[in-house]
């Protein structure tokens, strides 16, 4: 059975992997701490520096080889920023090139999605950062090496926690949630919170449970009702999105001579990203202007337009309905086409005469 269906949701489906490009402008090199109590450079293994402000100061704790900052914490790096009520760096000693990474001090627990961990108990002492020059109390420990020299030299941050009222943000996307948690080595981004939100000039996404960034992977999840909205009210919505994107880093040039990476502002479209692919898993729900779209799994194909729905399909438009085992959807036609497994047959409920004018097969 076809159906000529109405303008489609791709743009709702191509937006969620828009988080991929703000979570993937998060802090990874180089940080610029600012303040009454740290003033100092801690090199990473790659990227450029990280300036971070806080009203309320800097603790440094060299037992767990952190430092926090409290109060309106805030970190920038280019045109992205973090701001949240406490931000905790975790360092270490920097790794030789190719040395696998052992942290000197033992190291906070992994990042866990779905049941986020609760903080390190905070430290009570106020110390100088690392690097500084001991005073004559200092401890002496090892090799006749104070704390303080074991921990000066060149050092690495190899975990970001951003805690409470967290807002990332660029020039044109901004995100929130309860707590951001970058774990430098993975490269993994994971946001958890009650009301986890990003916006954009185009789309909406909102997800109850998590909202994740693989980097090295190129992976973006919402867990959780995850559900993406238009600015033109297309929706679709499932327990859990992803979207699978890959780089694009060759610039094009304008016909002022000009080079510029992409036609629009879209990252999608023109920055670092691209998205090939989103995955939807569990309830799946499409929202176009004139129709209604649910299946168990999904799957769109950006550079084809096709969107394929398997699983209990059902295409609802006003009152009338069909049923099936998959739905394909062409995005550039326009034409969504219902159908059954073999021997299957799809079914309807078609109402006449109820204002419905446009041609339905």
């Amino acid at each position: 059975m076809t159906t000529q269906a109405s303008p489609s949701p791709s743009s709702a489906i191509r937006s969620f992997a828009r988080c991929c490009c703000l979570l993937a402008s998060l802090p990874t090199g180089s940080m610029l701490w600012h303040g009454a109590a740290l003033a100092q450079a801690i090199d990473l293994s790659h990227g450029g520096q990280i300036a971070v402000t806080a009203l309320g100061g800097f603790d440094w704790d060299q037992n767990l080889k952190k430092v926090v900052a409290y109060d309106q914490a805030k970190a920038v790096r280019n045109n992205a920023t973090v701001t949240a009520d406490k931000l905790i760096a975790y360092y270490r000693k920097k790794l030789p090139a190719g040395a696998t990474a052992t942290e000197q001090a033992a190291p906070p627990p992994a990042v866990q999605p779905d049941h986020p961990t609760p903080d390190p108990a905070p430290s009570t002492t106020t110390a100088t950062p690392p690097g500084t020059t001991a005073t004559a109390s200092t401890a002496r420990t090892g090799e006749g090496k104070t704390a303080d020299d074991q921990d000066s030299g060149s050092n690495e941050i190899y975990r970001l926690e951003a805690i409470g009222h967290v807002h990332i943000f660029t020039d044109t996307d901004q995100a929130w949630g309860d707590k951001a948690v970058y774990d430098m080595d993975k490269a993994v981004l994971v946001m958890t919170g009650k009301n986890l939100r990003l916006t954009t000039p185009q789309d909406v996404l909102t997800a109850r449970d998590s909202m994740e960034y693989y980097s090295q992977q190129h992976i973006s999840i919402g867990r959780g009702d995850a559900t993406v909205t238009t600015d033109d009210h297309r929706q679709i919505r499932a327990d859990v999105l992803v979207g699978y994107s890959s780089l694009v880093d060759t610039p094009r040039t304008d016909t002022s001579g000009q080079n510029k990476t992409g036609s629009s502002g879209d990252p999608l479209a023109s920055g670092s990203n691209k998205l090939e692919k989103v995955n939807a898993f569990g309830h799946v729900w499409v929202r176009t202007q004139t129709e209604i779209v649910t299946g168990d799994r999904g799957v769109y194909v950006p550079d084809s337009g096709i969107a394929r729905i398997v699983g209990n399909v059902h295409i609802t438009r006003g009152p009338n309905q069909i049923q099936g085992a998959a739905a394909i959807i062409n995005m550039h036609t326009g034409i969504a086409t219902m159908t059954e497994r073999p021997g299957g047959r799809v079914s309807g409920l078609i109402v006449p005469n109820n204002g419905d004018s446009s041609d339905r097969k």
